[in-house]
């Protein structure tokens, strides 16, 4: 299977995001869609759309940004608990039908500000029980018709989602991402997920994981097609090696100083849960293994502040960036959600460096 490379686009209320060019319009449809367009241009499917309380609906911009692009594909990052797995489905079925199949789905059970949006904070292996109930479920209603299902968390009677999920080619239905460190997310990943998300860990971890998932899909009678793997890193790209390990520093730096004279946790749309967070955790802890791991695997950003994809960067040439994202490749990683900021920018330079030496 070929490689497929994505990318992100934050739909943040405040500007400024992880370094980015600060403007009143950085959340406008016309920006946002620039940022989609030069996707297209760069020739990158798609992007990931985060959600949260506190941040734009997700599923509301990634509609926008279908409506405004021919061959751009929105990863829509959505809540069990925020939604319901019929309401759900039957807007996915909408949105795909719209976008003539260019819808992609990433399902998130980290929690945020629950009790904002009326839901209701569970044990994490109760927590993950009720996402694989919402993914198959989700799943059926695209897939069958006159669908009934009673399960402890969701049930429905007699449910056809319409317009139906039209089927193009070997795809039935959009393809559902699911990311998670901890064994609970693990075990629902490898029943009901298309593509199992991992952040940055060095290349030894990662083939760890990817032992252990395949393990898991025969240990819990996997009735789909295998379970692919992805990367969602940051890549930090330019002309040579010194000059990206020199501008990565510096950034790192900078977020050190922000780290001292502010307090993060109070930005507009922070997640004070993420940091507990399993696959969090294991990130923030690579640091006491070294500031680089294998060839250029920062994890200092992670000591100042950086959270999510944010806490370790792959920084180089693109010579050698691409080289190292080969490697995951190798390993069986077909799908990479790469960024860097400012957004726009690098884009077009990483659409420009990177992405033809991925390619051949």
């Amino acid at each position: 299977m070929s490689s497929q490379f994505l990318w992100y686009i934050p739909n943040e209320v405040s500007p400024g995001h992880r370094g980015d060019d600060v403007g009143d319009d950085h959340n406008s449809l016309d920006t946002l869609a620039g940022h989609a367009r030069a996707l297209e241009d760069s020739g990158f499917s798609g992007a990931l759309i985060g959600t949260g309380w506190g941040r734009p609906d997700t599923f509301t911009v990634a509609s926008a940004l279908a409506a405004r692009t021919t061959t751009f594909e929105p990863l829509v990052a959505i809540r069990p608990g925020y939604w319901r797995p019929a309401n759900f489905a039957s807007a996915a079925a909408t949105l795909d039908h719209l976008s003539e199949g260019r819808l992609r789905i990433n399902i998130v059970s980290g929690k945020d500000h629950l009790e904002a949006y009326g839901d209701t904070d569970g044990v994490q292996a109760d927590r993950y029980e009720r996402t694989r109930e919402f993914i198959e479920l989700t799943r059926k209603l695209w897939t069958e018709e006159d669908v009934t299902y009673r399960g402890k968390h969701f049930t429905v009677e007699d449910s056809t989602v319409v317009p139906r999920i039209r089927r193009r080619g070997g795809r039935l239905h959009p393809t559902i991402y699911f990311g998670g460190a901890s064994a609970s997310a693990e075990k629902v990943a490898a029943q009901q997920a298309d593509v199992q998300l991992f952040w940055g860990e060095p290349l030894d971890d990662i083939a760890e994981r990817i032992d252990r998932l395949r393990d898991l899909e025969n240990a819990e009678g996997r009735e789909l097609p295998p379970l692919e793997f992805g990367l969602r890193v940051t890549t930090v790209v330019r002309d040579t090696s010194a000059e990206a390990w020199r501008d990565a520093q510096a950034r790192v730096e900078e977020m050190a100083q922000q780290q001292t004279r502010t307090d993060a946790t109070r930005r507009v749309g922070y997640n004070p849960h993420r940091k507990n967070a399993v696959g969090q955790q294991r990130l923030y802890d690579l640091a006491a293994r070294g500031d680089v791991l294998d060839d250029n695997l920062y994890t200092a950003p992670g000591r100042v502040g950086g959270g999510g994809a944010g806490s370790t960067w792959i920084v180089g040439s693109a010579e050698e960036v691409a080289k190292t994202l080969q490697r995951y490749e190798d390993l069986g990683i077909t799908h990479f959600v790469l960024s860097d900021t400012p957004y726009r920018d690098e884009i077009r330079r990483q659409g420009r460096q990177l992405l033809p030496l991925l390619r051949r």
